[in-house]
Order: C-alpha cells, then sequence, then structure tokens
C-alpha cells in the first residue's frame, strides 16, 4: 500500500511514524511545504520505504499529481484545506483520512458521502483526538448503560512552557478560530449556539490534572455523535483555556483579528487570523519545552438497571513522554494516533465500507484495543448519581 501524508506537522508526523511502522504499508511520502520536520523523522526511522516531497498546499494541481496513483492520502492540513483535498481524492480514486470536518462539510456531509460512494473510495474524516478518540470513547461509555442521555466532552491541558504566557500545542490558526466563533449545544434534536468563550466553569479533571478552567466551544462531536446515539437529549464540549489565552481571545475577536477576510496593510494584502497564527510560537518549535499532561474526558448520564448513572472515560498524554518518543507534544500524539489507527484499520482492510465515513461508525473496542497498544491508556469509572 501506497500512502501520502499530507501535512508534516506537530500531528501529521506522528500519524506518518505509526504508519511508517506497519508492515502493510510499502511506500510512504511525506509531504508538505516546509519539509525540515518531514527530513528529520526519515532519517530518524531510516526506512527506505520513506521519501519526501516539497508541496504547496495551494497548488492544487500538484496536489493532485501527488494523490494520484497512491491507496490512502492522510490529510492533516488546516481546515482550510479539507475540503479541496477530499475532492481530489474523489477525482483520482484514492482512500482518504483526515482528523476535523470543517463546517461547511458538515452542511454538505450529504452530497460528500454520495461523492465518495460514487467515486468507489473510502473517507474518513474527523478523526484524531477530539473529533476522533472522543466520539470512540463516547460509544464506548454508551455502552455502558441501558440508555444514554447526556453527553459531556472535556479537553484539559495544564501544559506550561517557560518564558512563554500565549501558545498553543497544535495549530494555531484552528486554536484562534476555535476560540473565537459561537460555541454549540446538542439540545433536545436541535443545535443551539452561544457567544465563543461565553461559559466558563472549573471542571475537576481526574489525575495527574485536576481542577482547570474550562469553556465551552464549538466542535464536530456536538453534531456527529448524537446522529449516532439516538437517546442522547443533550451534548456539550468543554475545552481547559488559560484564563489569560481566553482574555486575549476576546480582545481579537472585538479587533476582528480572527477575520479570514483580506485587509490592506500598507500595500500588502494579509488575512488577519494568518498575522495573528504567525505572531505565536509554532507548535514544532516548542513541542520540547511543553511540560506536564494533557488528554480527554467523556462524561455520559443515563440510566442502567433503573438507576441514573455517570460514566467516566478518558486517557492522557505527557507532553514529556510524547517529546521523548515521538518528538512531539502530548496533544500532538493524541492526534496523530487518533488518526493513524482509522489509518491502519483502511490500509490493512479492516474498513471496506464506501462513502464519508465518521469515527462513531469504527468498531471502538478494536479502536480502544489499539489506542492501549500505542501507549495510550484509556481509563474509566461508572457511579450512580
Amino acid at each position: 500500500m501506497k500512502v501520502i501524508q499530507l501535512g508534516c506537522g506537530i500531528t501529521g508526523l506522528v500519524c506518518a511514524e505509526h504508519l511508517a511502522r506497519n508492515s502493510k504499508v510499502s511506500q510512504l511520502v511525506l509531504a508538505d511545504a516546509k519539509t525540515q520536520g518531514a527530513e528529520a523523522l526519515a532519517s530518524r526511522l531510516k526506512a527506505d520505504k520513506i521519501s519526501v516531497v516539497r508541496v504547496e498546499g495551494e497548488d492544487a494541481k500538484a496536489l493532485k499529481r501527488l494523490i494520484k496513483g497512491s491507496d490512502v492520502v492522510v490529510n492533516s492540513l488546516p481546515w482550510d484545506f479539507m475540503d479541496a483535498v477530499q475532492h481530489m481524492a474523489a477525482d483520482t480514486g484514492t482512500d482518504y483520512v483526515d482528523f476535523c470536518l470543517t463546517i461547511q462539510a458538515l452542511k454538505d456531509f450529504g452530497k460528500i458521502d454520495k461523492m465518495c460512494r460514487d467515486a468507489g473510495i473510502t473517507a474518513i474524516t474527523a478523526t484524531g483526538l477530539e473529533p476522533g478518540i472522543s466520539n470512540v470513547l463516547a460509544h464506548y461509555a454508551a455502552s455502558r448503560l441501558d440508555v444514554a442521555e447526556e453527553l459531556h466532552i472535556i479537553d484539559g491541558d495544564n501544559g506550561v512552557v517557560d518564558g512563554v504566557e500565549l501558545f498553543s500545542t497544535w495549530s494555531p490558526v484552528d486554536w484562534v478560530e476555535e476560540t473565537t466563533i459561537p460555541a454549540a449545544i446538542y439540545r433536545n434534536g436541535k443545535i443551539e449556539y452561544i457567544p465563543p468563550l461565553h461559559e466558563r466553569e472549573v471542571y475537576d479533571f481526574p489525575p495527574p490534572l485536576g481542577p482547570l478552567p474550562v469553556y465551552k466551544t464549538v466542535h464536530d462531536e456536538t453534531f456527529l455523535v448524537p446522529k449516532h446515539i439516538r437517546t442522547l437529549k443533550y451534548a456539550d464540549f468543554r475545552i481547559g483555556i488559560d484564563d489569560n489565552f481566553a482574555q486575549a481571545a476576546r480582545f481579537w475577536r472585538k479587533l476582528g483579528l480572527h477575520s479570514k477576510e483580506l485587509v490592506d496593510v500598507k500595500g500588502v494584502k494579509v488575512r488577519p487570523l494568518d498575522l495573528l497564527a504567525a505572531l505565536l510560537p509554532k507548535p514544532s518549535e516548542i513541542a520540547g519545552k511543553v511540560r506536564s499532561v494533557g488528554g480527554t474526558v467523556v462524561e455520559m448520564i443515563g440510566t442502567k438497571g433503573g438507576r441514573r448513572m455517570k460514566v467516566r472515560v478518558w486517557t492522557f498524554a505527557s507532553h514529556e513522554w510524547a517529546y521523548k518518543h515521538f518528538r512531539t507534544n502530548g496533544t500532538g500524539y493524541l492526534v496523530g494516533t487518533g488518526g493513524a489507527i482509522p489509518a491502519e484499520m483502511l490500509v490493512e482492510g479492516l474498513i471496506k465500507e464506501k462513502g464519508l465515513i465518521v469515527p462513531d461508525q469504527l468498531p471502538y473496542l478494536e479502536f480502544i484495543r489499539r489506542l492501549r497498544g500505542k501507549g495510550l491508556e484509556v481509563n474509566e469509572e461508572i457511579a450512580p448519581l
């Protein structure tokens, strides 16, 4: 199987390293506009199956030439490139994996599904940490109840970097977007929106995280999980955000620094979002400096044996461990691993369904088994309410 890893940043290279170790992958092409990270991985692994290609995300012709003739393309480029690469995969008859689902793709889900079915490809979308691992853990948690009614997904991270106050452990562009657009809540069959970073609370994460401030934000799981667990009446997503970062995000939004519309700066056209993201530290540059832990917690509330119960399932990764073993941070390891497992299932022939596939449709027990095989412990507790 020939696999293209498109996007070799803090998450893509984790996925690539897992795939490089898979015996079913005979060729692995690492492609990005900046190839330093890909070249470093190729040098470290010293595997003949790995090659490195420089390609610009905006160069549609070059991307399509690269994808054509491969068996699977794994797309870990930023949100802006998701839709275009999906269409290229369909045009070239190439199976496809990505780590997130855009708002536009959510609106066009049926159309994209038909496109993929007509092309005879499997396109696995929205499979990283959140969404991805979180969806899988939600279905596992639901299986522990007779009826699942209420879902809360909570992302937590107490990572610190000496001398750096504002930073993201993953794509700064995506991080700024998530904290500056309205948050989504699923309630009684409908999606409701509230202002970004509007609702703050302190959530008591399992050790070693402990209490952290969290805010509701927009996330794919709120849209996806209720479609597959039909008994759900409520779902939300909350993420741990440092209060200083939250204050800064509110300020950026007021100034319009989250905008994707071009503005003129002394004769140069720039998107404020790109400028802001460029001013934040690149995750790859601070990967070895982040200390502590990050991960996801899934809470499912419902009934079992006539009693109201809460199931809590979680997985965490140490930033130091992730850097030591994979030259990334804990978030990058979780996202990249969440993408690698479905990609491996695909190349191993375990997923045969055609069309647009979400993590909720994957075999959750096999997914969790593979998580544990890659060093990620999945913990659970169930208690009456």
